[in-house]
């Protein structure tokens, strides 16, 4: 392979490392050009934690986040929005709902696509005839297992309730 292939491929692959980062640099321009105040508010507060998500690891702030931690900070943020809006709906507070309801939409669009129910069921139960899971008391080690494998892929929230239904 000539040198100039070489530092190509090299570069290409690094570019794609920091890809989701660099696309909501540009979403925001995009956004403030369209006057979007949700979606700008949204990916600003995106580009705010993967600066504290770099911060936090004793990197600078100029730095970018693989697309890995980038999908880890986005899902802890769409998790915290999803408890804003138990709790405002508890308050009562439908104005706060659909504003926080439309941020984690415009979040969710950046996640991998989350695998359903049924999905979840088929490999769990998989997973615990390979295992030979039949004591509940070993559940555990069933959720831990099948929280590895599917890392990033569902809710774990979602993963509980399957595990528990196979008992």
């Amino acid at each position: 392979m000539r040198v100039e292939q070489k530092l190509y491929q090299e570069r290409v692959s690094c570019y794609n490392e920091f890809m989701l980062h660099e696309q909501i640099k540009n979403g925001i321009k995009e956004a403030m050009m369209a006057k979007e105040t949700v979606k700008l508010r949204t990916l600003r507060s995106m580009l705010a934690s993967f600066t504290n998500e770099l911060v936090a690891k004793n990197r600078k702030p100029q730095e970018m986040l693989k697309d890995d931690e980038a999908t880890a900070v986005i899902a802890k943020l769409a998790k915290q929005r999803k408890d804003s809006i138990d709790q405002f709906k508890k308050g009562g507070r439908e104005d706060l709902v659909k504003e926080e309801e439309s941020e984690l939409a415009i979040l969710e669009t950046y996640l991998p696509k989350m695998m359903d129910k049924s999905e979840v069921e088929k490999i769990a139960s998989a997973k615990k005839s390979e295992l030979g899971i039949n004591d509940i008391a070993k559940k555990g080690m069933l959720m831990s297992t099948l929280m590895k494998d599917l890392k990033g892929k569902v809710d774990g929230t979602l993963v509980k309730e399957v595990v528990d239904s196979l008992f």
